[in-house]
């Protein structure tokens, strides 16, 4: 079976696309630094900050603050902040304790952020909205796309489909974390996560 390829899906929306607006959900600094140097070029970028999964308001506080650095830095985004809301993770996360890091409730967790970063794209007038997320090998980008694509559907704004990790994505990442000295977390942000964590 033939995988679809989003990340050429995405540079052939890239091409026609100049100058719109795009809403780009981030999980982190670390991640989202690639995946700026690849979209600020053509959209007008804000970075959505919205993760209900962390797992206590430190941690959260700590990405975003070097979330917010990074932009400062760079200059590639403006940012648009969230209120830190744990209860919305837990909700989903509920009767979905012992499933498997990648397993049903990380998708209800995609679902809950690229949700919410829909609905701020279509309330606040962007052409698209994005994700981060797929920049990460321990992420589903098949499912990260279909879900986008569903709510682009849903909501009447445009999804840019992604998979970051590729031409070197994830490794450009690891390499701009570095350059930048970006706080780089050892787990994905859940209490979930943080089991599995070495």
């Amino acid at each position: 079976m033939n995988r679809r390829n989003y990340d050429k899906e995405m540079l052939g929306i890239m091409g026609e696309s100049a100058g719109k607006r795009l809403l780009l959900h981030s999980c982190c600094a670390p991640c989202s630094s690639y995946c700026l140097t690849q979209v600020a070029s053509v959209f007008r970028t804000t970075v959505f900050y919205y993760n209900p999964n962390l797992d206590s308001e430190e941690e959260y506080l700590r990405r975003k603050s070097e979330q917010i650095r990074l932009l400062r830095e760079t200059g590639l985004a403006d940012f648009l902040d969230c209120d830190y809301d744990p209860e919305a993770f837990r909700r989903i996360a509920a009767g979905y304790e012992d499933e498997p890091e990648g397993g049903a409730r990380c998708k209800r967790c995609y679902l809950l952020r690229l949700e919410r970063t829909a609905e701020r794209a279509k309330a606040e007038g962007y052409d698209f909205f994005g994700t981060t997320l797929t920049v990460s090998p321990l992420k589903d980008s098949e499912a990260l796309n279909t879900i986008g694509f569903a709510l682009a559907e849903k909501y009447g704004v445009k999804f840019l489909p992604s998979d970051f990790k590729k031409r070197n994505g994830y490794l450009r990442s690891v390499e701009l974390s570095k350059q930048y000295h970006l706080y780089r977390q050892n787990y994905c942000g859940c209490v979930y996560s943080r089991r599995g964590e070495s």
